[in-house]
């Protein structure tokens, strides 16, 4: 674990020095430089390719994969995901599900979520074989580490980042996977995932048949340093969560913003350069706000994943919700996306 510590800090100084060469070109009397982003981008994205969408597949009740074929395609390990931009210009992350060695196509699945907001729908009824699409990644924030055991746990479409997992496992490797989901029919890749575990190492639980997963049964008495991995409802991520042993290690994969236990309140922030000062209602967002009074604020993901939203903090204290910034980040910058304040007032550097 120390050695995953060190890279995480290595990383962030690296991006900090890319900031800070980033912030002596815009004062060349050469900038704008068209190949960067604007400086409003908090983060420089990821290099986009567009690439066709080559199957358009239903592999479950209610979920379709996509595969996107293309030449020498950025490598990704088990855990990567993919920013997929949506022809309605909806950026949305979709975990990679295919094969890390094959450098010709991306594979991703998602699940229709009637009541979602608009993204999986879009995928389903809309994106269709022959089509193109801007795919912007890889990125991992979800990396498989070396561990002497592993449990993983999969809630329905979050057997996706799990599967190139299971294949990557050395021989001889101990594992054990629960992999629940509302039906069998609904539960994607599980033919697959059956094969992949053999005798002993899995227990499906679909909803219909057995009701709730046994986490306290699944979680009692793990060797020292076991790696749980956890993807799927976020009531499922916090079960899991709440049950972890001392002795264990939890990754989790979201893709929806975190929540407060506190709940939203309302608060103020300061465009300090803008001189303006607004409020943030507790049912909206610091991106809502800011775009009314400056609509030409970057925005993508408005899910805390992209980086796209991210603004300098001078004053006030940070909920941060987000799934991106490393933590010396954290300390002078947030994603007004999703993040709040957990002061009455933030100052933010626009």
């Amino acid at each position: 674990m120390p050695r995953l510590r060190t890279v995480v800090l290595v990383a962030g100084a690296a991006l900090l020095t890319r900031q800070a060469l980033r912030r002596r070109i815009e004062r060349s009397p050469l900038w704008p430089m068209p190949a960067l982003d604007p400086p409003t981008s908090g983060r420089p994205r990821s290099r986009a390719l567009r690439l066709p969408v080559t199957s358009h597949e239903t592999v479950a009740d209610g979920v379709v994969r996509l595969r996107l074929e293309g030449h020498d395609l950025p490598r990704w390990e088990p855990g990567a995901h993919l920013d997929l931009v949506l022809p309605s210009g909806l950026v949305r992350q979709y975990s990679l599900c295919g094969d890390p060695e094959d450098t010709s196509s991306y594979t991703v699945a998602t699940r229709l979520v009637a009541d979602g907001r608009g993204g999986s729908r879009e995928v389903y009824e809309q994106v269709t074989e022959g089509m193109e699409l801007e795919v912007r990644g890889p990125r991992n924030r979800f990396p498989l580490v070396e561990a002497p055991a592993y449990v993983f746990v999969a809630g329905g479409i979050g057997i996706t980042p799990v599967l190139p997992m299971l294949r990557a496992l050395p021989e001889g490797a101990e594992w054990r996977l629960l992999f629940g989901g509302r039906t069998r029919a609904s539960m994607p890749f599980l033919e697959e995932v059956e094969k992949l575990a053999g005798d002993g190492r899995l227990t499906v639980v679909a909803g219909d048949e057995a009701g709730r997963p046994d986490l306290d049964g699944l979680l009692t008495d793990l060797a020292e340093g076991t790696a749980v991995y956890c993807c799927g409802p976020e009531g499922l991520m916090a079960a899991v969560e709440e049950r972890l042993p001392e002795t264990a290690t939890l990754h989790l994969e979201r893709f929806a913003p975190r929540t407060s236990a506190g709940g939203n309140a309302e608060f103020e922030v300061e465009l300090r350069r803008s001189g303006r000062t607004l409020t943030v209602p507790a049912d909206s967002t610091v991106l809502a706000a800011v775009r009314a009074e400056l609509p030409n604020t970057s925005y993508s993901c408005e899910q805390g994943f992209c980086g796209t939203c991210q603004q300098r903090v001078l004053e006030g204290e940070v909920d941060h919700r987000d799934e991106l910034l490393t933590d010396s980040e954290r300390g002078d910058s947030m994603l007004i996306c999703v993040s709040r304040s957990r002061s009455e007032r933030l100052v933010l550097d626009m």
